[in-house]
């Protein structure tokens, strides 16, 4: 496997835990009566789709086959946003919490990505993705650090 295919699966791994993280917070959001919260949380899933989809158009391009099922790390990232929501009683601040820490770990493996050997393209995107992802990690903050 080359070094853009594994980087391209890598990512697309965490996008997706990322979409299903953000759709998850926006249901709890929107049943403890914060739609203005769960507005961006389903702005952001949306954006990890788009995300997605555009390294796996990136990696048929080049003949690569990407599997995008989520990653062990963010289901342990999800269990543990099950385990927040039951230790703080679901409150809001709970699942922001938990939305920074998801991002934080993109954040993390995205930057792990410019590190890595990978063609100009494929560089240029996961560069812009980065720029994304870290605005939205700082929005979810914002929202986190205004509640508090």
């Amino acid at each position: 496997m080359s070094q853009d295919a594994k980087t391209t699966k890598d990512l697309i791994e965490v996008l997706e835990d990322g979409r299903k993280g953000f759709a998850e917070g926006a249901d709890k959001l929107k049943a403890l009566d914060r739609p203005d919260l769960a507005a961006i949380f389903e702005r952001h899933a949306q954006e990890r789709q788009q995300f997605s989809s555009q390294l796996e158009t990136m990696a048929a391009a080049y003949g690569d086959d990407i599997d995008e099922d989520g990653s062990v790390a963010a289901a342990v990232h999800r269990g543990w946003m099950t385990l927040k929501d039951a230790i703080s009683g679901s409150d809001p601040d709970g699942v922001l919490s938990a939305a920074v820490q998801g991002e934080d770990h993109a954040v993390e493996k995205y930057e792990k990505a410019l590190d890595a050997d990978i063609s100009a393209d494929l560089r240029t995107t996961v560069s812009a993705q980065l720029a994304d992802i870290t605005r939205a990690r700082d929005e979810v903050k914002t929202q986190l650090d205004a509640a508090s």
